[in-house]
């Protein structure tokens, strides 16, 4: 039996929705030229990445002639809570706190990182009891 399709991002899908969020909308050859001002990105293979991309619902695209354009389907954002989302579940038992104690204690957090950590956290808890 198949193997349903990840919904994690790989590292070429990111920087593919890199490309589609800061240019709105692209061509397989916009992509691949973008992609190659950074490390060499053949057409073909940006050509599959968006399919994957498009079979996962992380990008919708239109046709313009013989091309079709490629749009990012979910934003940056959303794309950030669907990451931590599945880390959480994968490594912190879903829990946030557990996530949270873990980088605090493996991660050098300066102490004006942690005094706005700690008034977001005290904001956060004002929201809950009222």
């Amino acid at each position: 039996m198949a193997r349903p399709p990840s919904t994690t991002l790989t590292k070429s899908e990111h920087a593919i929705l890199d490309v589609l969020w800061h240019k709105g909308e692209a061509s397989v050859r916009d992509v691949a030229d973008e992609l190659s001002r950074h490390k060499p990105a053949a057409y073909t293979t940006v050509l599959t990445m968006l399919g994957v991309l498009h079979k996962k619902g992380l990008v919708t695209h239109r046709q313009d002639g013989r091309a079709f354009i490629y749009r990012a389907a979910i934003t940056r954002e959303q794309a950030r809570k669907r990451a931590l989302s599945e880390l959480l579940a994968q490594f912190f038992d879903g829990s946030p706190n557990v996530l949270a104690q873990h980088l605090v204690a493996e991660h050098e957090i300066d102490r004006a990182e942690l005094e706005a950590l700690r008034r977001k956290v005290d904001a956060a808890g004002a929201k809950g009891k009222s």
